[in-house]
């Protein structure tokens, strides 16, 4: 029916701004320009009590002067909707024009407001590509040699609010920063890269010839510091500006930039983000915000302002906020829209917020992650949390590019929730992370439902700790169920398919197809009482299957699988020792080397572990491409699988919508020489 609605709508002629369509309740506005988005709002302020404000926008770009923000007293109903086919821009940035050369054959401008540094922005967005800020090895990082660490403040907690860092890497590496002014070396950044988190800091000092460089911030997180080997580059310096696509801004407001080949900076769209946030919607716990719709829009060019106290290190970047943001808001509707060039995540239902629908939608080049639900702080027993969000048919890609710590899809402290139908590839961290409660703690994530999702090509080779799903506490009633995994590769450790980690408790993973993972299809960090059933587990580099703890409860129920190997271990951990309630599963070893099964034969494991257990080809069709349909169900039957149909998994729709998910071969191989990379 609001389909049918809305087509009715579209095909109505708009006559003015202030346009009222002829049957009561209903009151359309036209936006032709960016200031009519603010009065159309104020002007539906005004309507009587339960009309609807259809806020139509004519095709073109809106650069706004300030967020579109909702609030209590937003309670009628509100469409905002794009004219058909190509999508209205709403942009947080402005455009950058009057280039001009420079000596080195280089280009260069002038930014508006930049001459007295009120705006000092971080990203750009040339001929819609993220550009690369001057960084320093250009591909890549270097490495510490050592960190020391002096606390200045001390606090109650296991965080020092104030400490300085003292870094030791190479003299070679630091050289690009001789005889940088002291006024200059204070807007250097470095970037780190430590297991699975990331953090930016500011430089205080550095000493080039001895290989030392110098930062204060927050004290180091004792369970994960800044160590020896850490990994990090040095970003936001003119001495760093070599190599085509990279640009610098300079405090008098000169913008250099060196183009790829073949690019004329006189005819190219370049937008410098100015908003860090285009929608708010601020509700409040007595007075929501309710019954909001976004269709056909396209949401573009945010900015994210690093602190001068830097960014400390956040597992999913879970804190970072997005380009449309929302607290004490119930049915908000975001259909058929694109979100793009962002400097931190594309979605977040942040607080106290209910009955949320994410369709169809496109996000990608994305700052940090794609969709976040819940708030990243709960006070036990709270009961008014985030939930019931359909986050359905989506393609979210490219992103975790400014934060690469950050996530597709997180739900944090939220229930009810499902996550259906999405693609999720080109992260470079987790896919779809569900709970934030480590341990066996009380925790209002229960009932998540992760089903239907392509999620792949994550990683890339950056952090470690990681999986495609990754799952956090005590969560009954949570089912992970008919996902298509494959190719997630980390840096070190942990690229994992389906992740529980610390405390995962009361949960279902049926129907999976998972493979070509760099440390295993499956790991249980520790956990009670979960499910693991009919799925495929099938050639990860290292090993297939992973159990690290072993503890007194029963940790799972892991029947009627299917694990092959072509490489690697079949089993890593305390598989043998923790209580497992394990049987009906196909193990085949393709490479028919007589894989060990926790240093046991396999005639030794099926008499002590699983007695009704095969050892066979489960007979796919062409397992080396993909393809893990059945030529024969002899051997499925033999051990109770059931088979399932891999092609439901991602999105749905027109072909014209599929195809927007589908990764371009060079992107894919791009991976694939990192992943062959890491293996020499």
């Amino acid at each position: 029916m609001l389909r049918k609605l809305l087509l009715t709508l579209l095909l109505g002629a708009a006559t003015s701004f202030s346009h009222a369509w002829g049957e009561a309740g209903r009151h359309r506005f036209t936006v032709t320009q960016t200031k009519d988005i603010y009065e159309s709002i104020a002007k539906a302020r005004s309507l009587p009590a339960g009309d609807t404000a259809y806020i139509h926008f004519a095709k073109g770009t809106y650069a706004l002067e300030r967020p579109i923000v909702l609030t209590a007293g937003d309670d009628r109903p509100m469409v905002f909707e794009g004219d058909g086919g190509e999508k209205p821009v709403i942009s947080g940035g402005i455009r950058l024009t009057g280039w001009e050369h420079t000596k080195e054959g280089w280009w260069r401008c002038r930014v508006p407001q930049a001459g007295v540094y009120k705006w000092c922005f971080e990203q750009l967005y040339v001929n819609g590509r993220r550009a690369v800020r001057a960084r320093t090895p250009n591909e890549g990082w270097f490495e510490l040699d050592d960190m020391r660490e002096h606390v200045a403040a001390s606090g109650s907690g296991r965080l020092q609010p104030l400490a300085a860092q003292t870094m030791t890497t190479r003299p070679e590496h630091l050289a690009t920063l001789r005889g940088i002014p002291e006024t200059e070396l204070a807007d250097v950044q470095a970037a780190f890269f430590y297991k699975w988190d990331y953090s930016r800091s500011f430089l205080l000092y550095a000493e080039p010839d001895s290989g030392r460089f110098y930062t204060v911030g927050k004290g180091q997180k004792p369970w994960n510091p800044i160590t020896k080997n850490t990994r990090f580059f040095l970003e936001n310096y003119r001495a760093a500006l070599d190599a085509p696509g990279e640009w610098f801004l300079e405090k008098d407001g000169t913008l250099i930039y060196i183009p790829l080949p073949g690019e004329d900076m006189q005819t190219a769209e370049v937008y410098a983000p100015v908003l860090e946030r285009l929608v708010e919607i601020r509700g409040t716990e007595n007075r929501h915000v309710s019954d909001k719709q976004f269709r056909n829009l396209c949401f573009a060019h945010t900015a994210y302002y690093t602190p001068k106290t830097g960014v400390p290190p956040q597992q999913a970047a879970a804190n970072i906020d997005a380009t449309i943001q929302a607290d004490c808001a119930d049915r908000i509707v975001i259909e058929d829209c694109e979100i793009r060039h962002t400097g931190n995540y594309g979605i977040w239902f942040r607080k106290h917020c209910k009955d949320n629908v994410v369709s169809r939608s496109l996000l990608y080049d994305l700052g940090a992650g794609g969709i976040k639900v819940g708030g990243s702080y709960w006070k036990e027993n709270e009961t008014n949390v985030t939930g019931g969000t359909i986050i359905d048919n989506n393609i979210i890609r490219h992103g975790g590019l400014f934060f690469p710590c950050a996530g597709g899809v997180v739900l944090l402290h939220t229930s009810n929730n499902r996550v259906t139908h999405n693609d999720i590839a080109d992260m470079r961290y987790s896919g779809v992370s569900v709970g934030w409660v480590w341990g066996y703690s009380a925790s209002p994530s229960v009932a998540n439902i992760v089903a239907y999702n392509h999620i792949h090509h994550l990683g890339w080779g950056q952090l470690s700790d990681m999986g495609a799903i990754y799952t956090l506490g005590v969560s009954p009633g949570t089912r992970v169920e008919r996902n298509v995994v494959h190719d997630v590769y980390s840096y070190g450790y942990g690229g994992w398919g389906l992740y529980m980690d610390e405390g995962s408790t009361g949960i279902v993973m049926r129907d999976n197809l998972v493979y070509r993972c760099k440390s295993g299809g499956l790991h249980q960090h520790y956990g009670k009482d979960n499910v693991v059933t009919n799925n495929i587990f099938a050639h990860s580099i290292l090993q297939q299957l992973q159990l690290t703890r072993k503890e007194d409860h029963r940790s799972m129920t892991f029947t009627h699988n299917i694990v092959s190997v072509n490489q690697g271990n079949i089993f890593k951990g305390a598989w043998d020792k923790a209580s497992v309630d394990m049987d009906y599963n196909c193990y085949y070893d393709e490479t028919l080397t007589g894989n060990a099964y926790c240093g046991k034969t396999f005639a030794e494991w099926k008499k002590r572990k699983e007695p009704h257990s095969v050892c066979e080809s489960p007979m796919f069709r062409n397992p080396a491409q993909g393809d893990f349909t059945f030529t024969s169900l002899r051997t499925a039957k033999a051990i109770g699988f059931k088979p399932f149909d891999t092609s439901q998994a991602g999105v749905y729709g027109d072909d014209v919508w599929k195809d927007k998910a589908s990764m371009s071969p060079s992107e894919i191989e791009a991976f694939e020489r990192i992943v062959k990379s890491g293996q020499e």
